[in-house]
């Protein structure tokens, strides 16, 4: 939904030229090539409004020296109209690295924006609502992980990005969904061992355990709200509703779940497999937004869509990406010491290639 204050802004009317012709048409439209993108979500009686929002964010863009980075579950008013840098969380903090503006804002949440700042530190990383939040991320702290490695001495702990700085600065390595098994593997070399803490979602632990059997995975209870409410009955329903569907499936899933997928990856795994795959028909189980976004480069592809969306991704819109350029209020501020801590487990998973 569009924030209520856009019609209330002086500069917000549209000009009857900009209106969509009666028969539906979009005769007119503003930015027609970026509404090209975005045209099977968005009405044309709604566009013009995103447009106004789109173009004040492009021009304090130029203003601020700043680049908006987007991670894949954003909702494509976003994605596709001001994101400069999109991708899956491993992406974006690999690119975040060659950021050479002065301001970085982060559409997606705030784990991701406190991984930016890490890499980033003299920049100022502006987070659109500090509110944007993450499951995985508050299901572990840095105490659970000192806890943790008192339990089990000596074992090195992978820590996956979806957490807080904190607690990446208790933690050796971190990890992405699309990198995991890679990260297990050089640890496990690098310190000689044959246990990793993988922490803290208990399914990706569990899928990657498949992947490295020679390796044990000891795991935590944390879960992903959107993924784990996927069923393996939700996808043979999929298959016989929609006959021929290729099943691909995100690792935060139930293990039980990409069991039943033809293809289990991460947000840009999945993405690369249906430009290199092209099946006729796919259902990407993972957050909806994301098989929006990929469907505008696969006009021939039919998306199925089971929609779960993710409230924390919702928190960001184009209204508030806006006030943050304006006001350069949200600024993601992380404790120097920590910080340090922080980066190099951060910095040990960029350089695994």
């Amino acid at each position: 939904m569009l924030d209520a204050a856009i019609t209330a802004r002086e500069d917000a009317a549209i000009p009857t030229s900009a209106l969509p012709r009666r028969d539906g048409g979009t005769a007119g439209l503003p930015l027609p090539d970026l509404y090209a993108r975005v045209a099977r979500h968005i009405t044309p009686a709604e566009w013009p409004l995103h447009a106004r929002e789109v173009e004040a964010i492009q021009r304090l863009k130029r203003e601020r020296n700043a680049v908006i980075l987007g991670h894949n579950y954003q909702a494509p008013e976003i994605f596709n109209t001001v994101a400069d840098i999109v991708g899956d969380s491993l992406a974006l903090a690999r690119e975040a690295v060659n950021v050479e503006a002065d301001v970085i804002v982060m559409a997606g949440v705030h784990f991701m924006a406190e991984t930016a700042k890490l890499l980033n530190p003299s920049k100022t990383v502006l987070m659109p609502d500090m509110a944007a939040g993450c499951s995985l991320a508050d299901s572990i702290t840095g105490a659970d992980i000192r806890l943790l490695r008192r339990h089990y001495p000596g074992v090195p702990v992978v820590t996956y990005v979806n957490t807080s700085a904190e607690v990446k600065a208790e933690s050796d390595y971190c990890c992405t969904s699309g990198n995991a098994a890679k990260v297990v593997r050089h640890v496990a070399k690098e310190w000689g061992v044959n246990r990793i803490l993988m922490l803290p979602d208990e399914y990706l632990a569990q899928n990657v355990q498949k992947q490295v059997p020679e390796i044990e995975l000891i795991a935590w209870k944390g879960h992903c709200e959107v993924h784990e409410r996927f069923t393996p009955q939700d996808i043979r329903d999929l298959r016989e509703n929609h006959p021929g569907v290729v099943v691909l499936a995100h690792p935060e899933c139930p293990p039980e779940v990409v069991a039943e997928a033809d293809y289990a990856g991460s947000t840009a795994d999945m993405a690369n497999y249906v430009g290199s795959h092209k099946p006729g028909r796919v259902v990407l189980i993972t957050e909806c937004s994301m098989a929006d976004n990929v469907a505008v480069g696969h006009p021939d592809i039919e998306f199925v869509r089971p929609c779960n969306l993710c409230p924390h991704m919702r928190r960001i819109t184009l209204p508030n990406i806006r006030r943050a350029l304006e006001t350069m209020e949200g600024a993601v501020e992380i404790d120097p010491a920590l910080a340090e801590r922080a980066r190099a487990a951060v910095e040990r998973m960029i350089a695994i290639r």
